[in-house]
């Protein structure tokens, strides 16, 4: 008693509770009130991109030649990601390093290739990704074609420039006569200049490329297909 009762206030009943009904009333208004700032913001929902049709491309949007811009883009933020050094540089950066940079990493622009799958119809099928969701790829490739690759069961390819393209000059620049700017809509990869080839496993990349970036990935074993 004069340990653990004398001068201690003691509570002779229990604390008010919420009840489950007033903890979903709860949830309701505050989902309502983060609705109503997104619609001030202009911020539009999945379901809305859905029906609205804005992660579909029209037919004459499907060309290789109109990615490549969105390629480049891809290629710096590589090259900024991965703290990639100037061509001069001499050695090869550590691949280890990259791994855990590369699983959060944003893959709109880069072009995968599907190297192994369950479904022998897409083995080899290459393009730049256009758009990312949970399950697939969607590629535009260089025969201008749409395609949807699903991640399940698909090992896919990507490659990483060995060096920075932060540096490397425009071939739009006025010195870049037409006939050179074509070609580089047509060849300037990173496929032709020296370069970091990664597998990706898409049985175990079936997030969508928001969540990837807050999620916290443990290494465990990877069962072959």
């Amino acid at each position: 008693y004069h340990e653990r009762i004398r001068h201690q206030f003691i509570l002779l009943e229990n604390p008010e509770k919420k009840g489950r009904i007033a903890l979903l009333h709860a949830a309701q208004v505050e989902k309502m009130k983060k609705a109503k700032e997104w619609r001030r913001l202009g911020v539009i929902g999945r379901n809305e991109v859905v029906e609205k049709g804005m992660w579909k491309l029209k037919k004459e949007q499907e060309r290789w030649d109109l990615f490549i811009p969105l390629r480049r883009l891809w290629l710096g933020y590589m090259s900024e990601l991965l703290g990639l050094a100037s061509p001069p540089a001499s050695g090869m950066p550590s691949s280890a390093g990259m791994h855990a940079k590369l699983v959060k990493a944003d893959f709109h622009g880069s072009i995968m290739t599907v190297r192994r799958s369950n479904k022998p119809a897409l083995i080899g099928l290459s393009g730049i990704v256009v758009h990312e969701t949970e399950n697939a790829f969607r590629v535009v490739t260089r025969t201008n074609k749409s395609k949807l690759i699903p991640k399940h069961g698909s090992v896919f390819a990507f490659a990483v420039p060995l060096y920075s393209t932060l540096d490397t000059p425009s071939s739009s620049s006025p010195a870049a006569g037409p006939s050179s700017s074509q070609s580089s809509k047509t060849s300037n990869t990173v496929l032709e200049a020296p370069h970091i080839e990664f597998e990706l496993y898409g049985n175990q990349f079936q997030f969508r490329s928001a969540e990837r970036a807050s999620k916290k990935f443990k290494p465990k074993e990877t069962i072959e297909l």
